[in-house]
């Protein structure tokens, strides 16, 4: 069974920083991108950034570039996401999910394409 499970958010005030994690199980990890994606109340789910674990590969969206790091442990099937100077509109349920097999999204994300999205966490970040 493919499973993704993302861990590690919480309460944080604006200007500090959190570290996420995603184990996933049940599929070849190098096969697969890996996107982290978060959902605010209200809005709709957004890409926030992905690695190909086979090459080291990664996108970031505008919003978090240059905050965020994302990296990936193939030993342990695990990636993670070092978000640094958080802000309040950082503030959202993350997720993580997997890609299509093989594939990469040079330009970001395609929803449609990503699945078995893990349970989430959540971030929050007070001003």
């Amino acid at each position: 069974e493919v499973q993704l499970q993302a861990s590690g958010g919480g309460l944080v005030q604006a200007g500090g920083s959190l570290r996420l994690s995603c184990v996933a199980s049940g599929f070849t990890f190098d096969d697969y991108a890996i996107g982290w994606f978060r959902q605010a109340p209200g809005k709709e789910r957004e890409g926030v950034s992905l690695i190909n674990p086979s090459d080291g590969k990664t996108y970031y969206d505008d919003s978090v570039n240059g905050r965020f790091t994302i990296s990936s442990d193939n030993a342990k099937n695990t990636v993670y996401l070092q978000m640094n100077t958080l802000k309040p509109e950082d503030t959202a349920v993350y997720y993580c999910a997997r890609g299509g097999r093989k594939s990469w999204y040079p330009l970001g994300p395609i929803k449609a394409d990503f699945g078995s999205w893990g349970q989430g966490t959540l971030v929050t970040v007070s001003s």
